[in-house]
């Protein structure tokens, strides 16, 4: 039997900075299906859900091809949720009804529409190569380092970090201080069990997947006609997007 890989999507109806953002249409398709559309894409993926607390979302998603099986509660659609809770509720729930979880959930995140194929299954054959990895996470180099940078106590400044036995990492070249880096969102890998059996998000053990392609994310009204330009030269060099699915009819 082959391994299932769930791509769960998260795409609640409640956004404050663009209203019903998440099927707000670029270039005439609804934001949600581009990433619905990255997920059919991969080799690896076997599933794609769309976890939302909204029936308008969950009619689109359905008709981009995503399974949406439940409506996720209210608890778990408030701005101050957390995607554990959304990830641990649908992954019970598959469990509850269906009566199995699968090995490995992917998370897209529904914000960013334009995504590398090749980049969401190399953090897939990621985690499958590495038995004792938790997670995957892709992450970026930033371009300023937080040894660099200061917290303020009262009218004082302190160093956001400390580097063991050097007094002012700040002061040092950027080549000499530890490399870091930025969760940028463009995916996520995670093993089911770290969700359930660790009740942890990612893990004790995160592999990291350094991802150079900046993640275009739709997070305020004045991002939209950037984003649509970046969709269009994205589609002309790549392939052409999905449209609605047509409904399997039998004759």
């Amino acid at each position: 039997m082959s391994r299932e890989i769930l791509c769960l999507i998260l795409a609640r109806g409640g956004s404050k900075s663009i209203p019903r953002k998440n099927i707000l249409p670029l270039l005439g398709k609804p934001l949600l299906a581009y990433t619905i559309d990255h997920a059919r894409a991969s080799r690896h993926i076997t599933r794609t859900i769309v976890s939302t607390d909204d029936p308008e979302i969950a009619e689109v998603a359905r008709a981009y091809g995503a399974e949406v099986p439940f409506l996720r509660p209210a608890e778990f659609s408030r701005d101050e949720s957390v995607d554990y809770e959304a990830f641990r509720h649908a992954l019970e729930w598959l469990r509850d009804h269906e009566g199995r979880v699968p090995e490995i959930v992917v998370q897209l995140r529904a914000t960013g529409p334009i995504r590398d194929r090749k980049i969401i299954d190399g953090a897939i054959e990621a985690l499958l190569a590495d038995s004792q990895a938790d997670s995957v996470k892709s992450v970026s180099r930033p371009s300023e380092s937080p040894f660099k940078m200061w917290r303020q106590e009262g009218n004082r400044l302190k160093p956001l970090l400390a580097l063991e036995g050097i007094a002012e990492p700040h002061t040092l070249p950027r080549q000499r201080l530890p490399q870091v880096y930025w969760q940028n969102g463009y995916v996520d890998v995670i093993r089911s069990r770290t969700i359930l059996d660790l009740n942890m998000m990612y893990g004790h053990e995160v592999l990291p997947f350094v991802v150079d392609e900046k993640m275009h994310e739709l997070d305020y009204p004045s991002d939209i006609p950037v984003i649509e330009e970046l969709l269009k030269a994205h589609q002309a060099g790549v392939s052409s997007p999905s449209g609605p699915r047509e409904e399997q009819h039998s004759v």
